[in-house]
């Protein structure tokens, strides 16, 4: 009876371990447009004293200058409960993202005839460049995609948006995947 007991025991231990761990309670953090480092650290601290700290583990130089679509780890002390799934654990390697770079001057670029196609590599770049915000600007560029304004002509609505940003990487990379792949070397697209 008493081994039935151990075996239940451990077997029920087992997977409170295998589904839930307590972990020190570090968050990844992404930008959304408005944010500040101040405003970051009241979310997560309850004051803004915590902002040198913050920019300090992102290695952000300029305090006063961080972006949508960024993402900074928020080192706590505390303690939390996080599920974890038997499908989370995974050998694989995690790539490591470029932090944002302003838009730079458009330069010619060999793209193929493919048109372009609605994807999760649109949705990552839009994420990067605006938070996904289609009211988002840096002081030149504007929109979810940070066009230019001379290619919305005026018309900054979300439909045109959409149309200009799908002809514009059609033109220039052949597809989202590959506007992608050109950000991710380049830190802008």
């Amino acid at each position: 009876m008493k081994s039935l007991k151990t075996l239940i025991f451990g077997s029920t231990f087992a997977l409170g371990l295998l589904f839930s761990t307590t972990v020190l309670a570090d968050s990844v953090y992404t930008v959304k447009a408005g944010d500040t480092l101040s405003s970051i650290s009241l979310e997560f601290f309850g004051s803004n004293n915590n902002i040198e700290q913050i920019a300090k583990d992102n290695n952000i130089k300029n305090m006063n200058m961080i972006f949508p679509g960024q993402e900074l780890t928020i080192k706590t002390d505390e303690k939390t409960e996080t599920p974890v799934e038997a499908s989370a654990v995974s050998s694989e390697p995690v790539q490591e993202e470029n932090t944002y770079v302003a838009p730079q001057q458009e330069t010619q670029a060999a793209v193929s005839s493919a048109p372009a196609t609605t994807s999760n590599a649109k949705e990552w770049i839009a994420q990067k460049e605006s938070g996904g915000d289609y009211n988002a600007t840096n002081g030149y560029h504007i929109g979810r995609y940070q066009l230019d304004p001379s290619y919305l002509n005026g018309d900054y609505s979300p439909a045109n948006q959409e149309r200009v940003a799908d002809q514009y990487v059609a033109s220039r990379y052949g597809s989202w995947e590959n506007a992608q792949a050109f950000w991710m070397n380049n830190g802008w697209y």
